[in-house]
């Protein structure tokens, strides 16, 4: 009755493999530290590693770092990305002090001018520039600083057309339509003559951002970087101004339905070779989030009760999609595999599943808070474990933490 988790790998449990570090700490850990966030920073750095080998040189990998912000994450990456990209005068702050003196980019619509003036106090590397009342804001603030601060080096974020193969291919667009994001492309000769015609001494045209979507393979994200780095080239042409760097943005595809399949990073990097050597004069930067970070984090629970509704089982876990948001945001299942315990330490009886299959539901006052459906869990009891994987991004930090006021998880950072 007080046996302590002694458990294996369901063998029905479905995919994800459940990494060592992350199935000894999510048995060990005593119910009521559950849930958990469990981030296997060994195989962040692995993985990191991997991304820029198979990058070219002259390719800048920077990390968006609104996809997870935890500073021990920002200290995993630091070493193997060539910069950070911040879109919050907050996420600045917060990125500055947890890698401190490592190069920032920063973007996002709707800077304040607040935020703008800390960003240029900062140091920051490169301003991504949504639209012209941003740029004159920023000129103007940059006027202001005293001599001699070198001038702030601008790229221009456009938001321009995608073909309908990568529309329908992506799984969130912010351009190809009408959006927030970016400015138009019919007001790129205004905004070009703006910094080049003498009135903003304290700018300098740099390159041109284009994050258009999110989602896309390899093959997709490769003809979008083509077509991003062909427009801005005949933009830059036309206005007489050398164009020092093209940043295509992030957005590579993370399946959360084969959790195993990985962007094709050698590819990618092959043909983003044969960009730079078209174009030898301009640097490529690219800035992935999720795709970095999603495969290092788990969210570990327990199964509170097993009950069955109109001839299906479910499974109600601690915690929720308040704490792991992205299945109910994307309308997927979160891949999950089953970590069965032994031992149960109550006296009444200890409920199962009797199909094959378990829907999996949180806490929450609302049918939304599902997190995985029909997961072959043959047998599934309350006190077995479950670790949803892919939870490394945009997961904790877009969540709705104090819905209902449960308990927040707890976060264990593995690194053995």
């Amino acid at each position: 009755m007080t046996d302590s988790p002694t458990a294996v790998t369901s063998p029905t449990a479905v995919s994800p493999a459940v990494t060592a570090p992350v199935r000894e700490r999510a048995l060990s850990l005593p119910a009521e530290q559950l849930p958990a966030y469990l981030y296997d920073l060994g195989a962040l750095r692995g993985h990191a590693a991997a991304v820029r080998e198979a990058l070219p040189e002259r390719v800048e990998l920077y990390y968006a770092a609104k996809a997870n912000p935890e500073p021990e994450v920002l200290t995993a990456l630091s070493p193997h990305v060539d910069g950070f990209e911040v879109s919050s005068g907050g996420e600045l702050a917060h990125t500055a002090k947890a890698v401190p003196d490592r190069p920032l980019a920063f973007g996002g619509p709707g800077k304040t001018p607040a935020e703008t003036a800390a960003a240029l106090a900062a140091g920051v590397a490169r301003f991504h520039v949504e639209s012209a009342h941003e740029l004159r804001m920023l000129a103007a603030l940059a006027a202001e600083r005293p001599a001699p601060a070198p001038p702030v080096a601008v790229l221009l974020r456009f938001n321009l057309p995608l073909s309908d193969g990568a529309l329908r291919a992506s799984a969130l667009s912010m351009g190809g339509r009408p959006t927030p994001f970016g400015l138009d492309p019919s007001e790129a000769g205004d905004v070009m003559r703006f910094l080049t015609g003498g009135s903003c001494p304290r700018l300098r045209v740099h390159g041109v951002h284009a994050h258009l979507a999110s989602g896309l393979g390899a093959a997709a994200q490769l003809a979008v970087a083509e077509s991003v780095v062909s427009w801005a080239v005949r933009l830059f042409e036309h206005h007489g101004v050398p164009l020092h760097e093209v940043n295509v943005g992030g957005g590579m595809a993370v399946d959360y339905a084969d959790p195993g399949a990985r962007f094709d990073w050698a590819g990618y990097g092959a043909g983003l070779a044969g960009l730079t050597e078209d174009h030898p004069d301009v640097r490529l930067r690219i800035e992935p989030g999720r795709a970095l970070t999603a495969y290092c984090g788990w969210y570990a629970t327990e199964v509170l009760d097993v009950k069955r509704s109109h001839g299906e089982d479910f499974a109600v876990v601690r915690g929720g999609t308040h704490h792991l948001r992205t299945p109910a945001t994307k309308g997927h299942d979160q891949p999950c595999a089953v970590l069965t315990v032994a031992g149960w330490p109550h006296a009444w009886p200890r409920p199962a599943a009797r199909g094959d299959t378990v829907t999996v539901a949180g806490q929450l006052c609302t049918p939304k808070d599902v997190l995985a459906r029909r997961v072959p869990a043959p047998g599934l009891r309350a006190g077995d474990r479950l670790v949803f994987a892919l939870a490394g991004a945009y997961a904790w930090n877009i969540s709705h933490h104090d819905f209902l006021m449960h308990p927040r998880p707890g976060f264990h950072f593995l690194d053995g």
